[in-house]
This record gives structure tokens, C-alpha cells and sequence, in this order.
């Protein structure tokens, strides 16, 4: 095995840390062909899709990659900005403000964001902080909630980098975060500013990324996790139990999924006279396709449909100053015990580049 050269880390420089902050991923533009390649590499991940690649290589090649790339290029492009996937602008996002609020907390630390299928890939966000001479690196998985399909993924892109490279730097991993206090709370007052400018509160329907039923049954503890969330977020909003619901979403393939779905819940919500419902995604830490296509736009119009009168989206955090401070929490306690170089010039790139993120707002 040939092993990359390390970047050149001059004898006596400082030690730097560096944070990897790693979202699922986005194809490079709505089109077929992006989304084609975005797809290859997402489902063929065996952490994804957990069957033989005997059996499911030719379904993928043959009949998945042929039919869908079309119709989710379509999805994409009703959700696409001028700067591009919603996805990677509220990753970058983030991971400059993030940089900032450390860097202002006395912790000058540098921050990347990645994608874990797409580009920027685990691997060159990984580079660049050791070219920037992070010899600590923290990574930080964008999943609140634990399953071995994002996590583990994340994980597992990781291994493969440090086993292609040749001086491997101190590594840390942020496990899960579904039930920290800080995120708990910043949900709940994105909940309650929701329901300020709406009126409120209506039934709050928590939707949370589908996984199939095999995986609880196989030990992950994403099920467990997503309503430990839900409840906690509930007492933090004092709801009532007959006030809010949970459910999953983004089913794929013809395997059973965990129960109940998202858009079947809507439905039943209508025909049982519920008029208004504020649907959140707790397990998002950004809005992109799965919340603004799926919940705002598909949601939206399968409530409707079936006879309810008022759809209200709870977007995500995204840059909202207490999710981002709740996260700056998260990674200062994943940090405790790594000596931080108070570095004059890392500390005033920090505040400059959280000055530029808050500026495009």
C-alpha cells in the first residue's frame, strides 16, 4: 500500500486543531448526470443499502440509475439557489460561523465543511485542515441522532483516509448529539418564534428521516434516539401528548420502514379535522431537498389534499445564533483536555469569517 505524503508540517510550528463538520452530500447541479453520479456513490454505500452487492449492484446499475436520476434532478431544481444546493450553502455556513464563535470563545480553531457523498468529500476537507497544520481534528458528524447509515458512514470515510495516509493526526469523533440541553432548546425557541409570527400552537408533527425497520431490530439506535428527541422537545414546549406526533419520512425501495410515515400521517391528520399542523425536522441540522421538496412542498400539498386547512414548516437551524451556539457547546466539550495555540492572526481569521457568513444572510 502506497501511503500519501504527509503536508509539510515544519519542525517547531505550532500545533493546530482542526474540526470536520460532515453533512450527507448534494449533487453538484439539478441535472441528470449530477444526480446520477450523486446516487451511485450515495446507494452504493453498504452502510446505505445493506444487501449483496451480488443482488444489488444490477438493480442499481440497471434499473435505479436509469429511472431516478431524471425525477430527483427535478426535485432538486424546485429547491436550487442562485448559491447553489441549500445543503452545501448552509453547511458553509455553518462551518465559518462556527469557526467564529470559537475562535471569539478563546478556542482559534479551523473548521471545514465536507459532504459525505458529493464534493467537498470527507477526504479532501480532511486534507485541507492537515494542510493547514491541524494535527488534532475533531470530526463532527451533522446528525444529531445516531444511526449506523449516516454516523457510521461518516466513520467509515474516515478509516479510509487515515489508511492512505501517512502521519495520521489525533482524531476525535462526536458520536451523537439527539439529546444535548443546547439543541434540545434552540429547537424549542425556533418552535415558539414559529409560532409568534404564525399563531399557535397547532399539532406539531415531528418528521424524522426514515430508516428500514431491519435496522432497530439490528441493534441501531437512530428509532430510539429520533424520540428521545421528540419527547424531550415536547417537554421543553410543554405540549400535551395529544398535541404533537412523530413520524418518518423518505422511504425508498419496497422493504418495510419504521412506522408511521410522514405522508400518510398528514393525511390521517386531515381526515381526523385537524386544520393546521407545524411540521419539524429534528433531525436535520439544514434544510435541503428532504425538508424544503419533501415536507414544505410535498407535505404541504398532501395535507391540503386530504381536507386540512393550514400547513405551516418549522425550518431547520441552519445559521439561526442558538442552534449555532448550542453546536459551539458541543464542540468545545468534544475539545476539553487538547491544548488550543491562542493564535492573535487564527483568532482574528475566525472573527473575519464569521463577520463574512453573517454578512450573506
Amino acid at each position: 500500500m502506497s501511503f500519501q505524503a504527509a503536508p509539510p508540517l515544519p519542525h517547531g510550528s505550532p500545533s493546530r486543531v482542526g474540526v470536520l463538520l460532515v453533512n450527507l452530500g448534494t449533487p453538484d447541479a439539478p441535472t441528470p448526470q449530477a444526480l446520477r453520479r450523486y446516487l451511485a456513490e450515495f446507494l452504493s454505500d453498504p452502510r446505505v443499502v445493506e444487501l449483496p452487492a451480488l443482488l444489488w449492484k444490477p438493480i442499481l446499475h440497471g434499473i435505479i440509475l436509469r429511472t431516478r436520476p431524471a425525477k430527483s434532478a427535478r426535485k432538486y431544481a424546485s429547491v436550487w439557489t442562485a448559491e447553489g444546493s441549500p445543503l452545501w450553502v448552509w453547511t458553509q455556513r455553518q462551518a465559518a460561523l462556527l469557526q467564529g464563535y470559537l475562535g471569539e470563545s478563546g478556542c482559534p480553531v479551523l473548521v471545514e465543511p465536507a459532504m459525505r457523498y458529493g464534493q467537498p468529500s470527507v477526504a479532501s476537507g480532511l486534507d485541507a485542515l492537515r494542510r493547514a497544520g491541524a494535527q488534532r481534528i475533531l470530526i463532527l458528524p451533522a446528525y444529531p441522532q445516531y444511526s449506523g447509515a449516516t454516523t457510521g458512514s461518516v466513520f467509515d470515510a474516515v478509516t479510509r483516509w487515515g489508511r492512505e495516509t501517512r502521519w495520521v493526526p489525533e482524531l476525535r469523533f462526536v458520536h451523537q448529539y439527539h439529546d444535548d440541553p443546547g439543541y434540545i432548546e434552540a429547537l424549542a425557541a425556533s418552535v415558539r418564534r414559529h409560532w409568534q409570527r404564525q399563531g399557535g400552537p397547532g399539532y406539531l408533527l415531528m418528521s424524522f428521516h426514515g430508516m428500514p425497520e431491519r435496522t432497530l431490530h439490528l441493534g441501531d439506535p437512530y428509532h430510539c434516539h429520533c424520540h428521545k428527541t421528540a419527547r424531550l422537545l415536547a417537554e421543553a414546549l410543554q405540549l400535551q401528548r395529544d398535541q404533537f406526533g412523530v413520524s418518518f419520512q423518505s422511504r425508498f425501495g419496497k422493504a418495510r420502514w419504521l412506522e408511521p410515515a410522514t405522508e400518510p400521517t398528514l393525511e390521517a391528520l386531515a381526515r381526523q379535522g385537524r386544520e393546521r399542523v407545524d411540521v419539524i425536522c429534528p433531525g436535520f441540522a439544514a434544510d435541503c431537498l428532504e425538508t424544503l421538496e419533501e415536507i414544505e412542498q410535498e407535505g404541504r400539498a398532501a395535507f391540503l389534499a386530504a381536507g386540512g386547512k393550514d400547513f405551516h414548516y418549522v425550518p431547520c437551524l441552519n445559521d439561526d445564533p442558538q442552534g449555532m451556539r448550542a453546536l459551539t457547546g458541543l464542540v468545545q466539550r468534544h475539545l476539553s483536555g487538547w491544548t488550543l495555540t491562542d493564535d492573535p492572526g487564527a483568532r482574528e481569521a475566525s472573527r473575519l469569517r464569521a463577520l463574512d457568513a453573517g454578512a450573506t444572510r
